[in-house]
């Protein structure tokens, strides 16, 4: 088989048919479509037992995919953002867990990476940067290193409303990383956790945020805690605790204060989670075209698509999906450094829109399948649980980002309250 051949039905790709994507962008996509079927027979697994998708990452090293948004200088491919989140959501219509866990690990290369070139550092600062990088790149393409990138502390910093809990304290040749975790994915499975932390000094701001890989075997940090969620349960996301965890200096992921410049000039570095819950939503709605169609494998051929109740639901879902994924192709041609203000409320709209509508998809296929659809012999009861975690995460929760909208559309930056 041909693996770089088109998907076969672009109506469930995630770009569709017709899309502007360069050939390197096509290889890619195609690519990921050819280690789906394999995947999707294993989400039931790892969603029952709670599993991390050892053999997918597998899959995706020797594939050469971990190396996905790794610069083509440091033997990567290179991919930007745009191209990224269309690989994202390709793996994520056939199992979330492993697209929404490898979104830690590419972000974990996407950042220091093309996101970090549109930065403005110092000579210096690019100086240490390149050296430093280039330790984390090597490690990925030639070793197969994975990493994650534990944000969430259970208080307001992951929201961008606070410092950081955890803390890093300088001291010869590195850092001492001090501090918890929670919600962190790949937990036991990462080789490196990328650490946001605040630089421990006696005035503490957000612009003294670090972001240092840690060894997943550092003496000092420890997994703790049960995983039995709801959905999303192939995530293993576990809590980190570090005590006195020292790291050396070229564990920096990004210089002293550019993490800072990232989030508050970058913000579309913060809707890579909203590609797997796009895959999700394609994959309702396709499993739900088949299932009418009488084409589920290991179900008898019984085709229901001839009552007019069963058509109307699936016109509803039809103009959802196509409502969902046109804003977000949209709003990554928008992604960019210093986006334009109409563009920055775009993504929270369009993380918003996907967060939500991947879940009202998926509770609307359940309801036009009817009772089979409950069985977890069948992926729709799965899909849904997964989908429903989407507006719980940070940085962007669907609550978050209304509260964004609303105060980012009536008033201008600097502007006081009333």
């Amino acid at each position: 088989m041909d693996i770089y051949a088109p998907p076969c039905d672009p109506r469930y790709s995630v770009a569709g048919s017709g899309a502007a994507l360069t050939p390197k962008q096509r290889e890619l996509i195609a690519l990921a479509e050819s280690h789906g079927p394999r995947f999707a027979a294993r989400a039931a697994r790892y969603d029952s037992e709670a599993s991390f998708p050892f053999e997918n990452y597998a899959e995706l090293k020797a594939a050469g995919l971990l190396g996905l948004c790794v610069p083509a200088a440091h033997g990567g491919h290179g991919a930007d953002f745009r191209t990224y989140a269309l690989i994202s959501a390709t793996l994520g219509k056939y199992c979330g867990a492993t697209a929404l866990t490898l979104n830690m690990h590419m972000c974990s290369m996407l950042w220091p990476g093309a996101l970090a070139d549109d930065l403005d550092m110092t000579p210096a600062d690019r100086s240490q940067h390149e050296s430093y990088r280039a330790v984390h790149f090597a490690r990925v393409v030639k070793d197969g290193a994975i990493y994650a990138q534990p944000f969430s502390e259970g208080s307001a910093a992951a929201a961008g409303k606070a410092p950081f809990g955890t803390t890093a304290a300088k001291v010869a040749g590195g850092w001492l990383i001090n501090g918890k975790k929670i919600f962190a994915s790949l937990s036991g499975a990462a080789d490196y956790y990328g650490v946001l932390c605040t630089e421990d000094k006696p005035e503490r701001s957000m612009r003294d945020t670090l972001y240092i890989a840690v060894p997943g075997r550092a003496p000092g940090l420890t997994v703790v805690g049960d995983w039995d969620p709801l959905g999303m349960r192939g995530t293993v996301s576990r809590n980190l605790v570090f005590k006195d965890v020292f790291v050396p200096d070229d564990a920096q992921m990004m210089p002293r204060g550019v993490y800072f410049q990232a989030a508050s000039r970058w913000p579309h570095m913060f809707t890579t989670l909203s590609p797997t819950y796009m895959g999700i939503a394609i994959a309702a709605v396709e499993f739900t075209v088949k299932y009418l169609r009488g084409e589920i494998e290991g179900m008898p051929p019984v085709k229901r698509r001839m009552y007019p109740t069963k058509q109307i639901a699936l016109a509803e879902m039809w103009v959802k999906l196509e409502q969902t994924r046109a804003l977000f192709l949209r709003m990554l041609e928008d992604a960019r450094i210093d986006p334009p203000k109409d563009a920055r409320l775009r993504a929270y709209a369009a993380q918003f829109t996907i967060m939500e509508n991947a879940n009202a998809l998926c509770a609307l296929a359940i309801r036009t399948c009817g009772g089979q659809s409950m069985l977890k012999s069948l992926p729709l009861e799965r899909l849904y649980r997964d989908s429903r975690c989407g507006a719980l995460m940070l940085p962007w929760t669907a609550e978050l980002c209304l509260d964004r909208i609303g105060r980012e559309a009536l008033y201008e930056p600097g502007e006081a309250d009333d």
